[in-house]
């Protein structure tokens, strides 16, 4: 079987930056002399490939290198790119032993370079595009898969309020919240009819379980938004923080399977045999080992977490296709999306319909 290359040259490493993304190197530079520690010009800037969201900068002078994230320049969707939230999420966990870049800076103010930003550790690492992990070995697939399930326990079993986070969110009723959000920027950003979108939109929040648990989450959990340890098969950063909130643990441990049936997904077609020979956890085993961290008694109703999950995606992409249409998109790969929101939207009333809508 052909898996390909666990590192996608079209998503890794850097380019120089986009002319749409471009700012005043120099303005920048004289703004990071005053406050961030350590650093001294020339500054040179790239832009790191990957990414559909806000777009991801790469700072290299004499004195280090560091990572810059800022909310894309136009026209943009209400509560959309919060790289305040990032920075507040990242700088709330720095209080902590967790993996997770050190938050070093936050802007605010558009003057600098256009938009809102914050600068952060650069961590060394692998980013892994493929979850199927060719070209590693069973025991390294199956130790990157450990370490993403103890890494999200321990996210959720972070005390919040400790870490400063408080009033980061509304605790509970998350998903009809989220369902209320997607689904408004769904229709914001609406280019097609898709039946399906409609019939969710009203069926998800008449049916949601009542399980009202309550942590932080991170909202887009998944391998590529996480960096790998150069030579170890362990995970030593989790990043993109834009989704995260005061949430449901259930919908982050979920994401993850739910983006197996994904229909573009790479485990599309593989056995659990197949899995387990890889080294890959299976779904089952995805679970029980969640709920055997968490101190949880099994995921009852994961069809209801799954059509969640895949109607959030749609709307994510869709999300994406509109800001194409609205020239925004940060990546050139952004065209993807548009072919990703009706399967995402069939795929998630399949499982509705198991649930008898």
């Amino acid at each position: 079987m052909d898996n390909g290359k666990a590192f996608d040259p079209r998503f890794t490493g850097t380019q120089e930056v986009r002319d749409q993304h471009r700012f005043d190197v120099a303005r920048l530079e004289s703004w990071l002399t005053d406050r961030l520690e350590g650093f001294r010009g020339p500054l040179r800037v790239s832009e790191f490939k990957g990414g559909q969201s806000n777009p991801t900068y790469q700072l290299e002078s004499p004195s280090g290198a560091w990572v810059l994230r800022r909310k894309p320049p136009g026209k943009l969707l209400k509560s959309a790119h919060a790289v305040d939230r990032e920075y507040r999420a990242m700088a709330g966990l720095n209080r902590i032993d967790f993996p997770v870049p050190r938050a070093h800076l936050l802007c605010e103010d558009p003057e600098v370079i256009g938009t809102a930003f914050y600068v952060m550790e650069r961590v060394e690492g692998r980013v892994i595009w493929n979850p199927l992990l060719p070209g590693f070995s069973r025991e390294e697939r199956r130790g990157i898969y450990e370490s993403m399930v103890d890494v999200l326990a321990r996210l959720h079993l972070a005390d919040y309020e400790a870490l400063g986070l408080a009033e980061f969110g509304r605790p509970g009723n998350y998903f009809a919240r989220q369902i209320s959000r997607w689904s408004k920027q769904y229709v914001a950003s609406e280019t097609e009819s898709i039946p399906e979108m409609d019939r969710l939109m009203e069926w998800l929040p008449q049916n949601i379980p009542p399980d009202d648990s309550v942590c932080l989450v991170h909202g887009d959990y998944q391998l590529a938004n996480m960096i790998t340890h150069p030579t170890e098969p362990r995970i030593v950063a989790v990043i993109d923080w834009e989704l995260a909130t005061i949430g449901h643990p259930l919908g982050d441990a979920t994401y993850h399977i739910a983006s197996r049936h994904w229909p573009t997904s790479e485990f599309n077609g593989i056995s659990d045999s197949e899995l387990r020979e890889l080294g890959i956890l299976t779904e089952s085993e995805w679970v029980n080992a969640y709920c055997e961290r968490t101190g949880r008694d099994g995921i009852p109703g994961l069809d209801f977490y799954f059509a969640y999950n895949l109607f959030r995606n749609a709307c994510i992409d869709q999300g994406i296709v509109g800001r194409i249409r609205d020239g925004t998109a940060s990546s050139a790969h952004a065209e993807q999306s548009i072919a990703k929101v009706r399967p995402l939207a069939e795929g998630a009333y399949e499982f509705v319909r198991k649930l008898g809508a």
